[in-house]
């Protein structure tokens, strides 16, 4: 197994915990949203959104700020942002490959607070990419409080039966794919 696979296994095989929602969820991204943009060099950063479930007030989830952070290219993040992040005590994940050579849709980094739990988990992704359609997910959920109160459940029931990373996101895909279609349409509606 390779440095870069036992990095990805250790990040994975790390345990999953729901916590109730937490109002400091925002306040954390918006910190690190300026964090950002002040370390990395000027221009290099598009649009920085708050995705996830703690971006949903009220919503129980794992108590990690997702992040995506639009960039220029997915090279640039490898070779200027790594070096400045990984300084600071970021871990960065670049894969070369995702499925059968095909380039990866994005790279992340993981920000852990003092005591080593993980506080921020930073997408990074050009303009053009589709993982930008993770915020319609979001969007529906604040919309639809009864939905984000399903997803809670579900969450909560999937991490207390597996504490397995990989099995609690492989858990929730049904979901979110149900979820992400009928957002899609719900959209399309409402911006007409």
């Amino acid at each position: 197994m390779s440095e870069s696979d036992e990095h990805v296994q250790r990040a994975t095989s790390e345990s999953v915990e729901i916590t109730p929602y937490d109002p400091a969820w925002p306040v954390a991204f918006a910190r690190e949203r300026d964090h950002l943009r002040a370390c990395l060099p000027p221009g290099s950063v598009g649009r920085i959104e708050h995705f996830g479930s703690t971006a949903v007030p009220g919503l129980a989830a794992k108590p990690i700020v997702d992040m995506l952070v639009e960039v220029r290219s997915l090279k640039e993040v490898r070779e200027t942002f790594a070096p400045i992040l990984e300084a600071q005590g970021y871990e960065f994940f670049w894969r070369p490959s995702w499925r059968d050579g095909v380039s990866p849709e994005y790279t992340w980094f993981i920000k852990r607070d003092a005591l080593g739990r993980r506080s921020h988990h930073i997408h990074m992704l050009t303009a053009s990419s589709p993982e930008w359609e993770r915020l319609l997910f979001r969007d529906y959920l604040i919309a639809h409080p009864e939905t984000a109160r399903e997803y809670g459940a579900l969450k909560q029931r999937i991490a207390m039966a597996s504490g397995d990373r990989r099995a609690y996101a492989d858990a929730k895909t049904d979901f979110i794919l149900r979820v992400t279609e009928t957002a899609r349409h719900w959209k399309e509606h409402r911006d007409d």
